[in-house]
């Protein structure tokens, strides 16, 4: 059950990391196009509001894949001298706290969402409407809060912090 939990989180997971990494390709081409316009004099319209949300996109985009991978900050200054069990509660805690912010992100993005929607906010030079991307954040918090409490309830089952060989398909 688990294994199957784990490769459905690993598909949709990647699937958030292909629209981050396109949201990073339109930010690098729209950057271009404008660097090279302003140069000629002609800088592109609106490249301001579409870097800034394709920078919503690859931030959250990524968010997930980023911590399946470990590859957030993380300081071992006591590590070494912990206990194994006191090691593995504290991976086991911060899952938790992180799908519990990641949650919190999208529960408050969602109501600020919704109102946006509702006042039909948008960009301020070429009114790409903001709920849309904001949206796309609640989506990508669940993504990773499902991720890190699949992570808790692995480590609780007695997962180590690196997965085994072969654990992710």
């Amino acid at each position: 059950m688990l294994r199957t939990l784990d490769t459905f989180a690993g598909r949709v997971i990647a699937l958030a990391a292909v629209l981050g990494t396109l949201g990073l390709l339109a930010e690098v081409v729209v950057i271009l196009i404008d660097v090279i316009g302003r140069y000629f004099g002609s800088p592109l319209r609106g490249a301001q509001d579409v870097t800034q949300m394709a920078m919503v996109v690859l931030v959250f985009g990524g968010m997930a894949l980023c911590d399946r991978q470990g590859g957030h900050i993380a300081v071992d200054l006591f590590e070494r001298s912990f206990p194994n069990w006191l090691n593995k509660l504290t991976d086991i805690v911060a899952a938790v706290l992180g799908a519990l912010v990641f949650g919190l992100i999208a529960w408050n993005m969602w109501k600020s969402a919704s109102i946006s929607q509702m006042l039909n906010l948008s960009t301020n030079i070429i009114n790409l409407p903001k709920d849309w991307f904001q949206y796309y954040v609640v989506v990508c918090s669940v993504i990773t809060a499902a991720g890190m409490t699949l992570r808790a309830v692995y480590l609780s089952l007695g997962g180590s912090v690196t997965r085994p060989e072969g654990y992710n398909s």
